[in-house]
């Protein structure tokens, strides 16, 4: 808006042509390029600003907020590369190969065909000892029937002394068997001690996994935070540093043509300067034009 259009303009509201809505609406454009100028030429030229005393409050405080800013990047860049570490080795952990609980559960399955081969061979000589106990018991018997139904001769006599002879051979296969099976127990003693032994070595395998799997979603989650709040913390501070910096180009811009400083701050952006003093002038008339004083 410059004085020649607003003075048209005044012309046609004094013929019942005012146009608000319009003139409201560019000042309101008009008025979001002056605040981004503003912002623009406060990040240009804060650091130069130390010297305007009116402006020292915001120039201190900046400095102190990009000082923490700064500091809070580090913090957080550290605090990324450790959650992607710990995520890493997360992945590590999921996608490992778990050889040696992979070689227990391999001497568990070989134990239990071990132990099922013990088994047979256990009920084999069971069988085996109790067909012999069937024919030591008959014969016992019939040495019973031979000397009780027979009358004392050399053929009873003979015949006799050969199913004790049996008798006596059944006996020793008896207690080689007896001790057959008394070896095998121990065998399958020993590997059921083993199985038992295994199971307990998978679990603690399975329950380490866990507490490690654990710890490091208890840590993803303590990272996870830190870097939240860092992150909020860091955003907060870039929108005051940015509300700041802001201020500050306000402020030199208004006063650059009235101290001495101020003109010194911003003497490298005069074309900027006039530009936004043009802006100034713009709102201020349309503001006028469309009611507002």
């Amino acid at each position: 808006m410059t004085s020649t259009r607003y003075f048209i303009a005044r012309f046609a509201q004094a013929f019942g042509i005012f146009r608000r809505n319009q003139r409201m609406g560019d000042a309101a454009s008009e008025m979001h390029l002056l605040r981004e100028a503003e912002a623009y030429l406060g990040r240009e030229v804060w650091e130069k600003a130390d010297s305007v005393e009116r402006i020292s409050v915001e120039y201190w405080n900046l400095r102190k907020l990009i000082k923490d800013c700064d500091s809070m990047q580090i913090e957080l860049d550290a605090c990324e590369r450790r959650l992607d570490a710990i995520h890493q080795e997360r992945s590590d952990l999921l996608n490992a190969s778990p050889t040696n609980q992979t070689k227990l559960y391999d001497e568990r399955i070989a134990i239990i065909a071990g132990l099922e081969d013990l088994t047979r061979e256990r009920d084999l000589i069971v069988t085996r000892a109790s067909d012999i106990r069937r024919v030591h018991d008959g014969l016992k018997i019939k040495i019973e029937v031979l000397t009780n139904e027979l009358e004392p001769s050399a053929k009873r006599s003979v015949q006799i002394e050969a199913v004790k002879q049996r008798l006596a051979e059944l006996s020793t296969q008896f207690i080689a068997l007896k001790e057959e099976r008394r070896l095998v127990g121990e065998k399958i003693s020993k590997g059921e001690k083993q199985f038992d032994q295994i199971d307990l070595d998978i679990e603690a395998f399975k329950s380490e996994r866990r507490s490690q799997a654990s710890k490091i979603f208890k840590v993803i989650g303590e990272a996870n935070r830190d870097v939240s709040m860092l992150r909020s913390e860091l955003t907060l501070t870039q929108a005051r540093i940015g509300q700041l910096q802001a201020e500050i180009g306000r402020y030199v811009s208004r006063h650059s043509f009235t101290d001495r400083n101020c003109a010194e701050v911003v003497k490298s952006h005069r074309g900027l300067i006039d530009v936004m003093r043009a802006l100034r002038r713009s709102v201020a008339l349309n503001h006028r034009l469309g009611g507002r004083s």
